[in-house]
């Protein structure tokens, strides 16, 4: 398990500087990646997590992942029974726990599994399917990390660049992390 860790962790800092080149800030999400988002894709109960939940997703059809993403978004009371069965589990109060260890830096966590459904959020995201979405599409095609565009958000009043890392286990990929990071924060 061990080498697994480590192994996971050393890729990571060597994707990184590939999946940056031209952001202005790559250097420093560069170090965030190293120091802090790569402890996250390998802890033993973000990985367990993932794995738990892809034996019930992985084999979901289209259909089935977009009417859960239609519940979801329907603003209904068994839509709002979905989300927070999601924002009350287990993984959540762990990635509520690791946003408020600098929630000036961090604005939002979330980790989906290997169909791009949400497993865990510090937030609760406008969507359940991240699939369709640069930052879980490029990590799953590639093994690389994504570095989002840094955006002005309204509801913070910062600047922020989503970063989102595959989560491998046993040399395959199971799920990716993305985290909101405020770049003034840096």
């Amino acid at each position: 398990m061990m080498k697994t860790l480590v192994n996971t962790s050393a890729a990571l800092c060597l994707m990184a500087g590939a999946a940056i080149a031209g952001n202005p800030y790559s250097d420093t999400l560069t170090s965030l990646v190293d120091t802090t988002i790569s402890n996250w894709v390998t802890d033993p109960a973000v990985v367990a997590a993932i794995i738990a939940q892809n034996e019930t997703t992985a084999n979901y059809s289209d259909e089935q992942v977009a009417e859960l993403d239609t519940l979801w978004q329907s603003g209904t009371s068994e839509g709002r029974q979905f989300i927070d069965g999601v924002w009350n589990n287990a993984l959540s109060e762990q990635l509520k726990g690791y946003k408020n260890q600098a929630p000036e830096l961090f604005s939002e966590i979330f980790v989906v599994d290997v169909r791009g459904l949400n497993v865990g959020q510090s937030n609760i995201t406008s969507d359940y399917f991240q699939g369709d979405e640069a930052k879980w599409q490029v990590p799953h095609q590639t093994g690389e990390i994504h570095f989002g565009d840094v955006e002005f958000d309204e509801s913070s009043q910062t600047y922020l660049s989503q970063v989102s890392a595959p989560i491998m286990h046993e040399g395959a990929f199971i799920g990716t992390i993305t985290v909101g990071v405020n770049v003034e924060g840096l």
